[in-house]
């Protein structure tokens, strides 16, 4: 079992701290533009997923303080966690899929306008994903999910009995008997939960997603103008459906799969579809993989290509991720679906600070660098957005200086303090609490709890107002700040 690299321990480094002179006079204060708007400056919220929907994928209370945390801290924008386009059950997750979702997502849009004085802009993430399944308990997956074949039924010398003694003999072999018997698909559903690729072209459904996928993200993307987002991100990035299809493990026949070509086809279908329902004045930009960190995945090259087709297509920024994919995952516990964030990939992901010798900060910064020098080769302005172990003032700085971006996204830093730009901007650096990356905010997302960060979620439980956990013994936004 693949386990992260336990080689050197790094601690977080709080770098330069600037007076507020210097924050003033720094590229990362400064304005920058994202298609029809303006964000005044630099610094960007990437979507996290904080599992506080409810079931029905409606927005709570919590959600929406959620944001509302995020927002006092005043970043450049802040884009809401993927929000799934389809009308189907996909558990505390926000949703967009029909217009009852609009009066949440609404109160969600107040909040950071007000929170943030109309400094914060508001993006939401758009995601669509492949049905998943739990791994089961070996004894339903042979009684029930198992359809029998011949091949099952010859295999333990079954001529002659009923299914239920096939079954029965099938779940007494030995595992490696097992491995031979069952199909490799078989196989992985008993020892991972069933998952579908979009390379299962005999369902329907999913040899239908070119037609029916456009019109999804189109419908969502027009919801979240009326809702009054400034702009959507589309997801085509980890382990769900649009980056399956840009991945070079996408062998579909059907003209959307095998060279780059066909892979970023339905990607620049969706976009087309999405620009034509909401118009020219709404940001739409998208969320993809600069590599994909797994044996036979995409790489740089592949990047380069995605990222310059978008561009030219007219996508109004590139948000660049790696890794987080299912090929390469952790095997789950039984009852447990498998985390895209477990194995390799995932670590390329969200490295924690026991690394290798390149450390965890900034492992995806080469390759979006190599994705803006092409785009602005070809004589295109898109600002692109890296994102990747970012945690203070001066590595921000550096990677605006250097090229390398021309946003700066910060997941798990403004986890752990929502404040932390508008700390660095007053001159108060000295005040930011760093983010130690021990994971511990993707420990909980991995289980499907509510998320929160070490480092404050026990502080001022008793603080009138603060919103608390189920349980009580953990506070859901961080504490206030007050200069």
């Amino acid at each position: 079992m693949w386990k992260p690299p336990q080689k050197i321990a790094f601690a977080s480094t709080r770098g330069e701290v600037p007076t507020r002179e210097q924050a003033a006079a720094s590229r990362l204060f400064s304005p920058v533009r994202v298609g029809h708007t303006t964000l005044e400056q630099r610094s960007w919220v990437p979507a996290m997923v904080p599992w506080r929907a409810t079931e029905d994928g409606l927005a709570t209370d919590t959600v929406v303080a959620w944001y509302e945390r995020f927002a006092r801290g005043r970043p450049g924008a802040i884009v809401v966690e993927a929000t799934g386009i389809r009308d189907v059950p996909s558990g505390p997750l926000l949703r967009i899929g029909h217009d009852r979702f609009l009066p949440g997502l609404r109160r969600i849009v107040e909040a950071v306008r007000r929170a943030s004085d109309g400094h914060t802009k508001l993006f939401i993430q758009l995601i669509d994903f492949l049905t998943i399944r739990r791994r089961p308990e070996p004894a339903k997956f042979f009684a029930r999910f198992l359809e029998l074949t011949e091949r099952h039924r010859a295999a333990v010398g079954g001529a002659g009995l009923d299914d239920d003694a096939v079954r029965a003999r099938l779940a007494a072999l030995d595992p490696d008997t097992l491995a031979r018997v069952l199909a490799p698909r078989e196989w992985e559903a008993l020892q991972y939960g069933y998952r579908e690729r979009i390379t299962d072209m005999a369902l329907d459904h999913v040899r239908r997603l070119p037609e029916t996928l456009p019109d999804l993200f189109a419908d969502a993307a027009q919801r979240a103008r009326e809702a009054g987002f400034d702009g959507v991100e589309l997801h085509y990035a980890h382990a769900y459906t649009m980056a399956s299809f840009l991945s070079a493990l996408n062998t579909r026949g059907d003209g959307y799969g095998g060279p780059r070509e066909n892979r970023v086809r339905l990607p620049l279908e969706v976009f087309a579809r999405v620009r034509q329902r909401v118009g020219a004045d709404f940001v739409v930009g998208c969320r993809y993989l600069a590599e994909e960190c797994v044996a036979g995945g995409s790489g740089v090259e592949d990047a380069v290509y995605f990222g310059r087709a978008f561009a030219e297509a007219g996508m109004d920024f590139l948000s660049l991720s790696r890794g987080g994919k299912f090929d390469d995952a952790k095997q789950p516990a039984i009852g447990e679906a498998a985390y895209p964030y477990t194995g390799p990939s995932g670590y390329e992901c969200m490295p924690q600070f026991i690394s290798d010798e390149r450390g965890p900060f900034g492992r995806n910064l080469p390759a979006t660098a190599a994705v803006r020098a092409a785009v602005r080769a070809a004589g295109l302005e898109t600002p692109v957005v890296a994102a990747g172990g970012v945690h203070n003032f001066a590595m921000a700085e550096r990677m605006l200086a250097t090229g390398v971006c021309d946003i700066v996204a910060a997941a798990r830093q403004s986890l752990a303090d929502p404040d932390w730009f508008r700390k660095i901007a007053m001159g108060r650096g000295d005040a930011v609490r760093l983010c130690e990356y021990t994971n511990y905010c993707e420990g909980l997302d991995q289980k499907h709890k509510i998320v929160t960060c070490k480092l404050w979620d026990r502080v001022a439980l008793d603080e009138p107002g603060a919103p608390l956990s189920p349980d009580r013994r953990r506070r859901l936004v961080a504490p206030g700040w007050d200069p």
